[in-house]
Order: structure tokens, then C-alpha cells, then sequence
């Protein structure tokens, strides 16, 4: 009897062993998951910006709509009599004459010898210019006349303009360029200001003004894109956009060359654009993990070198759930030492900045390694932290490239940061017309960001450029990308006059 008993007891026993060792198993599997969820919700959380508004329009607001008659524009419903308004105020405004006489050479009669005289009043027109703090009317007056003898007929020129049939200067469009694309100023809120500062302007008027430059600045993004693609060395990244009646998101890509920041306007994330931009170029691409790259690294095309920041940024991620981490990011931290020795020292890209990470970054990439095959093994491979192993591990071929070419940069921040500027775009912004607007916006922003890069005023480079442009050689248009304008016509412009970018009188 005591034998049975202690025989069932020894059955229950293990039974019970047995079960709780599933429930341990079990536990452990969904604590790996709340982790998880809860590393996915803390990540999606930080990725939020600003609340989700489901405001209603008041009843009020629903009636002024209903009764408005005005025809909808991109800016709302607008008075059927506020263009008349508009012109009126723009008529009134302050006006400086400007004078365009005839040419020495053409003011005299070849056939008579006696000079031109010229007719009362000339051929008049206007234009509307920015200068500090306002905008003005200018009169241009072409100066037009005849000799005595009545067989020669001679003019002024005509007033340079920045598309045909534009009424508007360029050192206002460059204003509106600058508010749009380098301070990321939607558009209605640029007109707010123009009201208050009494310039009856609607945005959709800016709108086309700033489109418009677009087309002009064309030629200048094509060479800029023409001499980043073949640069031995390119950063690349992207994010997304919204577009207006579209259901998903659109991208926005940027290439980075030593010279040149492109952005490249593409409907989705495939490798489609990597292709377009980069296909059949050889040289190194730093990247993050992203797939989409992978058409132009593959054995003839270029070599795909990692990002440490984004290593860093995983384990960053994970230092919350695993202390342990600390180790790694201190270990990476070094590297980026290393790299701001370089910079103090003034070697970056030389061979002293070589020998610099032989000695000194190659002896810490060893220790990252040993640190994070003894860390690999005591986590879950779904957890934070073995998601942020494994990235290291997967890219490591890539992480150590640097280590071979001093010009091969540590990280991928610097395309980052230039997406800075899309990212603030979209939410202030909040998406593209179209994907016509979305191109021509990618020239924009280029333009802009290489000024930047170069130390260039963007709004004086493109109150310049936009009629410079329209008489330079078509074979000579890479002398006006930024940096090259700098040298050659940028001394002569002064700065603390940037909405008129006039040339000095010393360059004069």
C-alpha cells in the first residue's frame, strides 16, 4: 500500500514537473513578447509628433462656407471681389522709377549723324521687387527714339525678366524660395505675413512663383546631378512624403557627393531610383541597411559601407531593457573620438587620417567585435537587444570599410541631416501637390542645401542666378553651381543687402 502510494506520488510529481516546466517555457516566451511590443510601442511613440486633431468645424463656420460664392483656390474660398482689391493695393504701392536709356552706340543715326531724340514718356512697364522689409513697384522705363531724318530707330533694353511674362523680380522670388525650402514656411503662411505687412499677394500666386523657379534652375540641378553621380564616394538616404490624393507616401531621396547635396523626388521606396541615379557608377556608397541599395552594390557597381550611428542607435534603443549595452556604446563612442581628433588636427581624408585609424580606430573595432560576440549569446535573438546584435553583425563587413579609405566617412549622418529640412517640410507643409510639384521642389531644395554647404547666401546666389542663367552658355551652366559661383561672381555681391543681391560698386 505504502508503495503504490509512494508510487503515485512519484507519477504526480513528475506530471507536475513536467507542466510547470511548460509554463516556465511558455512565460518566457510571452515575456519576450511584451518586451518586444513594448520596445515596438516606445519606438512608434517617439516617432509621433504632435496630436492627432479630429476637430469638427463649428456650425458657423459650416454656414460661411455654405453661403461663400468665390471660387475655391488652393488657399480657400476668396471674395469675388478681392482681386479687384488686390491689383488696387498692388497699384499703390510705393513706386521708384527705373531708367533703361539707349545704348551709346545706337543713340546716334548712322545715316544722318545726328542723335536720337527721344519720345516723351519711352515705352513704360512695371515689375514688382523685395527690398528690406517690403515690397516695391518699379517703373521701367525703356528709353525709345529716332533720328531727325526719321531712318533710325533705336531703344533701351528691355527689362530682364525671370521667366516670360513675370511681373515679379528675382530677389523677391528668392525670398519666397528661402521662406519655402530653407525655413520650411508653408506657403499660407508666408501670405499671412505679406497681409500684415500690407502686400495683398494669395498663395497661389507665390505658389507659381516659387514652381516657376524651378524650371529656370533646372539646368544648375542637372549639373550638380550629373557630377554627383560619378563621384568616387556618395552618402544616400531617404524618408517620406505625403501627395495630395494619394493613397500612400511618395520619397524623397538624398544624395550626397563632396560637393553636391541632391534630392531626388521618386513615387516609392524601390531600387528603381538607386538605379536611376547611381546605375553604372563604381565607387563606395555609405549607407544604412536598407535593401533598396542593393542594385547598384552589387559585384560591378558600388561598395556598400555601413553606418555606425545606426549601430549605435540600436543599442541605444536597447540600453533600457540591458544595462550590458553601455559597454558597446562606449566602445563606438571611441570611434567617434578617434574621428574628432581627425577633425581637430585638420587631416580628414588624408593619408595622415589613415594612418590615424589604422592605429587607433582598427584596435577598438577589434574589442566592439569580442564585446559583441560574448553579449550575442545571452539574449533572445526577438529581443531588443539581439535585434541590435544581429544588425552589427550583419553589416560588419560594412562597419569596417572605413578602416581601408580615409575618405569613407565613420557614419551616415551628414544625409541625415540633410533630410532635416524634408522632414520639417512635411510637417509644416504636410504633402506635395503633385508629383510634378514634388520635382521641381527636389531642384529647389538642392539648390538650396548646396548654397549652405558652400557658406553661399542662398537668397542672394538665387536673387543672382535666376537672370544669370538665362544669357550664360548652356555648355558653361556648371560655372553657376554654388560653389564655383562663389569664386567667381560672389565676391561682388554685398551681403548685408540680401534681398536686393546687387553687385557691389568695388565688383561694378
Amino acid at each position: 500500500m505504502a508503495r503504490a502510494h509512494h508510487c503515485r506520488w512519484r507519477t504526480d510529481a513528475a506530471r507536475l514537473e513536467k507542466v510547470v516546466a511548460e509554463h516556465v517555457a511558455q512565460n518566457a516566451v510571452l515575456v519576450a513578447r511584451v518586451n518586444e511590443l513594448e520596445h515596438s510601442l516606445a519606438l512608434m511613440t517617439k516617432q509621433v509628433v504632435g496630436p492627432k486633431s479630429e476637430r469638427m468645424p463649428t456650425p458657423e463656420q459650416e454656414m460661411k462656407k455654405r453661403e461663400s460664392t468665390g471660387k475655391k483656390r488652393p488657399g480657400g474660398y476668396v471674395n469675388p471681389n478681392k482681386r479687384k482689391e488686390n491689383a488696387e493695393a498692388l497699384a499703390a504701392l510705393p513706386t521708384t522709377p527705373t531708367a533703361h536709356p539707349i545704348a551709346d552706340a545706337d543713340r546716334r543715326c548712322p545715316q544722318c549723324g545726328e542723335d536720337v531724340k527721344p519720345f516723351a514718356g519711352g515705352d513704360t512697364s512695371f515689375s514688382f521687387e523685395w527690398v528690406p522689409g517690403r515690397l516695391e513697384r518699379r517703373n521701367h522705363v525703356v528709353e525709345v527714339g529716332r533720328c531727325p531724318c526719321k531712318q533710325h530707330y533705336a531703344r533701351g533694353s528691355a527689362p530682364s525678366r525671370v521667366y516670360e511674362g513675370c511681373k515679379f523680380g528675382p530677389a523677391f522670388i528668392a525670398k519666397l524660395v528661402i521662406d519655402k525650402c530653407a525655413d520650411a514656411t508653408p506657403i499660407y503662411r508666408v501670405e499671412k505675413a505679406m497681409r500684415r505687412a500690407g502686400i495683398p499677394l494669395s498663395r497661389s500666386t507665390m505658389n507659381e512663383l516659387v514652381l516657376r523657379s524651378a524650371d529656370v534652375l533646372e539646368p544648375i540641378y542637372k549639373a550638380g546631378f550629373a557630377e554627383m553621380r560619378v563621384d568616387p564616394h556618395v552618402q544616400a538616404d531617404e524618408t517620406s512624403f505625403r501627395m495630395q490624393a494619394h493613397k500612400g507616401r511618395v520619397f524623397i531621396w538624398t544624395f550626397l557627393s563632396k560637393m553636391h547635396t541632391i534630392f531626388v523626388f521618386s513615387a516609392s521606396r524601390s531600387g528603381d531610383t538607386a538605379k536611376e541615379v547611381l546605375g553604372g557608377t563604381t565607387g563606395s556608397l555609405t549607407i544604412d541597411g536598407f535593401t533598396g541599395y542593393n542594385v547598384v552594390t552589387d559585384v560591378d557597381g558600388r561598395t556598400r559601407t555601413g553606418c555606425m550611428s545606426h549601430s549605435r542607435r540600436y543599442l541605444f534603443d536597447a540600453l533600457a531593457y540591458a544595462p550590458e549595452m553601455r559597454e558597446g556604446l562606449d566602445i563606438i563612442l571611441e570611434l567617434f573620438m578617434v574621428e574628432r581628433t581627425a577633425v581637430c588636427q585638420g587631416i580628414v581624408g588624408t593619408k595622415k587620417h589613415l594612418a590615424l585609424r589604422k592605429r587607433r580606430s582598427a584596435p577598438i573595432i577589434e574589442r566592439l567585435r569580442v564585446w559583441r560576440d560574448t553579449m550575442e549569446p545571452q539574449f533572445e535573438p526577438r529581443s531588443a537587444v539581439g535585434i541590435a546584435l544581429r544588425y552589427m553583425k550583419n553589416q560588419w563587413s560594412r562597419l569596417i570599410v572605413f578602416l581601408d579609405d580615409p575618405l569613407i566617412p565613420l557614419h551616415n549622418n551628414a544625409s541625415e541631416a540633410a533630410l532635416r529640412i524634408i522632414a520639417l517640410a512635411r510637417k509644416n507643409s504636410l504633402f506635395f501637390g503633385n508629383e510634378e510639384a514634388g520635382r521641381r521642389f527636389a531642384i529647389l531644395y538642392s539648390i538650396v542645401a548646396t548654397c549652405e554647404r558652400h557658406d553661399v547666401n542662398p537668397q542672394i546666389y538665387l536673387a543672382d542666378v535666376l537672370l544669370r542663367i538665362q544669357d550664360h552658355p548652356k555648355s558653361r551652366i556648371a560655372e553657376l553651381l554654388p560653389h564655383r559661383w562663389k569664386e567667381t561672381f560672389g565676391s561682388g555681391f554685398k551681403v548685408d543687402r540680401v534681398e536686393n543681391a546687387r553687385p557691389s560698386a568695388d565688383a561694378a
